[in-house]
């Protein structure tokens, strides 16, 4: 679909002609437009970039019978963030992305499609095909491998360990998954801060929604050192270490 969301709220937020850049990662997606809006911060391109993680999945979702596995998970929301050169330690330290394509039909829309004439043709409608699909048991399994693998890279490049983190903030894909990422880590569960059972899995908002609770709540404080994950369709993921 074109064009991008970035166009229409860069006008609809009066922002002139500045550059608008559509990050189309999904669940993912607010932590690789981090790493980009560090990247250009960090090489004096920009001095101020405003980073949105928003979705819309409401009106995508099967809300037959067949389609409740994953009607009843996801949710709509959006959180942003504005990354500016620090003039302290605080700021992003480390990230990492990866992705996996042979997994990308474990998680997918397949229409409408660019390979098809039309991009939507009956036969996909009849078949459901326009809405989304998911093979929870391969989500639920390489999740649950990723996220912890990812935490502990970013603190590995940013030269910390698992003990110095105040809290890790998760995409938040599942009361499930959220809960074994927590085993898998090691941590007490306050130390995963998981808010998907008032919210469900707003994909690419999540991270910023639950990190802006996190610090509303006062869990996050000056100085400490957060690690944000996320893992979805691609399959991708990836992580973010910070100062606060």
């Amino acid at each position: 679909m074109f064009p991008g969301n970035g166009v229409i709220v860069q006008q609809q937020l009066g922002l002139g002609t500045v550059g608008a850049l559509d990050v189309r990662n999904a669940c993912s997606g607010f932590v690789y437009s981090l790493s980009v809006a560090d990247a250009f911060v960090r090489m004096g391109q920009y001095k101020c970039v405003l980073v949105i993680g928003a979705e819309v999945q409401s009106t995508g979702l099967d809300l037959r019978t067949e389609g409740r596995d994953m009607a009843v998970l996801f949710a709509d929301g959006a959180g942003a963030a504005v990354v500016e050169p620090s003039t302290d330690e605080s700021g992003i330290l480390s990230w990492s992305l990866h992705s996996e394509g042979q997994f990308a039909r474990e998680l997918w829309c397949e229409a409408p499609s660019s390979r098809v004439p039309g991009r939507v043709t009956q036969q996909m409608l009849d078949e459901g095909r326009q809405l989304p699909r998911m093979n929870g048991r391969q989500v639920f399994k390489n999740a649950t491998t990723r996220f912890p693998e990812v935490i502990h890279e970013v603190l590995a490049k940013a030269g910390h360990t698992l003990d110095e983190v105040a809290l890790v903030v998760p995409h938040q894909a599942n009361q499930r998954i959220g809960d074994a990422v927590v085993q898998r880590l090691g941590v007490p569960p306050e130390k995963v801060f998981q808010n998907v059972q008032r919210y469900g899995n707003t994909t690419a908002a999540s991270i910023p929604i639950a990190l802006t609770e996190a610090r509303d709540a006062g869990l996050v404080k000056k100085g400490d050192l957060i690690v944000l994950a996320a893992f979805g369709a691609g399959f991708a993921w990836a992580g973010t270490a910070m100062r606060w």
